[in-house]
């Protein structure tokens, strides 16, 4: 499996926007994480680009080039002309310094490969000004139409891509040498790989940038000394038509960015469009705008002007003739599964779709369309859990449910203490006939808003507290929570009515009890002093009685 762009899976956080800025949605989501599928990827970069979670991550080969440098007697650098854009105005002869310190034997400008490929395409309009030419030097837009156009490959071009031209002309000026292509693509990496022996790495301005910093090189204020040539254009939008000379009868046309690139190949598949030569990039703005450029994924003004005053729109790099720059560009066959309209219409069900109606083809999944995004699911490429007004719908209806039958009574608020959500128990524990009849309306119509004022002015919620409603003639126990976040607070109440009730008549017999009780004792210790009493006048007789008596017996 290729590895030049992978997945950083800890990155990944579920949000489908590399899906939305797929333009063939070659992504897999698996195991909540969105993979790159290798087969189906043409390597445009703009995942890489778009994610804000950096869960994308390019291939390194750094440590290649170090190797050819270490193996190799000579290592010459293809220097992209999007550099001038990338290293803030360095010239070449200042890269060509930088470079060589890092051991590389010298450093040219791919705009000498460009010269060669624009002669190229100037030679085939010439021949065949009646044809529809679409230019070859977007490895891109090349896998593009190989892999999903392959009705539009008769009109690519057959031609070296200014890479391949300017390292194959290095390599037969230095017999035995090793090329390096240095540029802001990531697809450069998959072409030197599918065509060997021409480019033996592929680095990108990131990799030679961190490289740079490791071995502490700048990049030093060099005065140009070189040709200026118009083929500098090339990484700009309409850079290869500048270069050119071009003929009165062909129509010249410029199309860049991956998604327009689709849509014109899908017209021209369609016979829409013919005789002309066309500018094709996948990226918006061509290569100035390439996915490891400083300004990933946007083509500005300063990176065009940059370009645009490095060159010379004039002159041509003076070149040799190449004979032998053309290439064969071969359909590359991917496995397509189109499901029938029933299977797509079970899955479309799943997920509440019923009707076309309900089809909102929002795009949050990352699809265009819920068809497309159920022909995905059924693909094994995505999954349900993807459709997020479905599970928002889901999830309302979930929580619904649950705050409709719990027999607490909810009420959410606003700031200005305005109903927003009541739920049937609050509506019986307040006397409400109809939920309709509050929402929006302020608190104060059906209860005493005073605790709520004291929350939202201390911040400090309350828990549990046991309340009276006099309006309602009911008791309660409250919490109130002031969500500060969401500007917010949520009440729930549990009706304690009948609990207080019955604890009120519990106290009632209770006291009653109690005085019953007293009334009791009270009585008991009256009887007790009466007895106590009655002891005592007895005791007090037989004493007196029985001193007669002693008093008597004595006497005899």
């Amino acid at each position: 499996m290729n590895d030049y762009l992978s997945l950083k899976k800890s990155n990944c956080k579920n949000c489908y926007k590399c899906i939305r800025n797929c333009p063939v949605k070659s992504i897999k989501i698996y195991d909540h994480q969105a993979n790159i599928v290798p087969e189906e990827c043409i390597l445009c970069g703009m995942c890489f680009v778009t994610c804000p979670q950096n869960a994308k991550q390019i291939r390194n080969d750094t440590e290649n080039a170090k190797k050819l440098i270490a193996e190799s007697d000579e290592v010459w650098v293809s220097l992209a002309p999007s550099f001038v854009a990338n290293f803030d105005g360095a010239s070449i002869d200042a890269m060509d310094k930088a470079l060589k310190k890092l051991g590389f034997a010298g450093v040219e400008e791919t705009a000498i490969g460009a010269t060669i490929v624009k002669k190229e395409y100037e030679k085939m309009c010439d021949k065949n000004p009646d044809s529809l030419i679409i230019s070859s030097c977007c490895h891109s837009v090349n896998t593009l139409i190989q892999k999903y156009f392959p009705e539009a490959l008769k009109y690519l071009a057959q031609v070296m891509s200014p890479m391949q031209a300017h390292c194959s002309k290095l390599k037969k000026e230095h017999t035995g040498c090793k090329t390096v292509f240095i540029g802001p693509c990531i697809s450069k990496k998959a072409e030197a790989e599918e065509y060997p022996g021409i480019v033996d790495c592929v680095l990108t301005f990131e990799e030679l940038e961190e490289w740079m910093a490791g071995e502490t090189i700048e990049i030093e204020d060099i005065p140009d000394t070189h040709t200026r040539g118009r083929a500098r254009l090339f990484p700009t939008s309409g850079g290869i038509l500048r270069s050119m000379d071009k003929r009165e009868d062909v129509t010249y046309m410029v199309i860049d960015g991956a998604q327009n690139c689709v849509a014109a190949l899908k017209d021209i598949c369609e016979g829409k469009l013919n005789n002309c030569f066309i500018e094709m990039s996948a990226c918006q703005g061509s290569c100035v705008a390439g996915p490891v450029m400083k300004k990933a994924g946007r083509a500005t003004i300063e990176e065009f002007s940059l370009v645009d005053k490095y060159a010379d729109k004039n002159i041509d790099i003076e070149v040799r003739e190449e004979s032998e720059i053309g290439k064969k560009m071969h359909e590359k066959d991917i496995e397509r599964v189109m499901p029938g309209s029933k299977a797509i219409e079970e899955v479309l069900h799943k997920i509440g779709k019923f009707s076309p109606e309900q089809e909102l083809n929002c795009g949050s999944c990352g699809y265009n369309t819920c068809r497309e995004k159920a022909i995905a699911v059924i693909n094994g490429k995505a999954d349900l859990t993807m459709c997020l007004p479905f599970l928002l719908q889901k999830a309302e209806s979930f929580s619904d449910t649950i705050i409709n039958n719990t027999p607490n009574g909810i009420i959410v608020l606003n700031e200005e203490l305005e109903i927003q959500q009541i739920n049937r128990a609050a509506c019986q524990i307040l006397n409400v006939k109809n939920s309709r009849d509050v929402v929006g309306y302020p608190i104060v119509r059906i209860a005493d808003p005073a605790d709520y004022f004291i929350v939202m002015a201390t911040g400090e919620n309350v828990y549990s507290k046991e309340k009276y409603l006099a309006q309602h003639d009911k008791y309660v126990e409250e919490t109130v929570i002031y969500d500060k976040e969401y500007h917010i607070l949520m009440i729930i109440m549990k009706d304690i009515t009948s609990l207080e009730v019955t604890k009120r008549k519990k106290s009632e017999q209770s006291r009653q009890a109690i005085e019953i009780t007293d009334k009791v004792v009270e009585k008991q210790m009256r009887i007790v002093h009466e007895i106590a009493s009655l002891l005592g006048e007895t005791t007090a007789e037989t004493k007196i009685a029985l001193n007669k008596l002693k008093e008597n017996l004595n006497d005899e």
